[in-house]
């Protein structure tokens, strides 16, 4: 992925609703992540993601955030989301916070 990314933000509600997003998936988390097009993703956090600096196709320089899902049960699935294209958060599992 690089530090490229379609969608970059500068606005701090936007950041700060990304950080909400990043607080809400701990590392082993079992999570569905519910997607802004109403489609949906399960997996298991594989590392605590974090908001990052990144530029867009018109160099603009901003922030945005992905996470890494895994599935156990599959070891060679797995996906990377931007997480400013996820509506909600719904865990799995009782592991909930900021936990690692």
């Amino acid at each position: 992925m690089g530090n490229r990314a379609k969608r970059v933000y500068t606005d701090q509600a936007s950041i700060q609703q990304l950080e909400s997003l990043v607080d809400q998936l701990p590392v082993h988390g079992h999570v569905v992540l519910v997607m802004k097009d109403g489609s949906s993703c399960d997996g298991v956090v594989s590392m605590q993601p974090n908001t990052q600096v990144f530029r867009d196709a018109e160099e603009h320089e901003g922030i945005n955030a992905t996470v890494q899902l895994q599935r156990p049960d599959v070891p060679e699935w797995s996906r990377h989301v931007w997480l400013d294209q996820v509506l909600r958060v719904e865990h799995l599992d009782p592991v909930t916070g900021n936990e690692s």
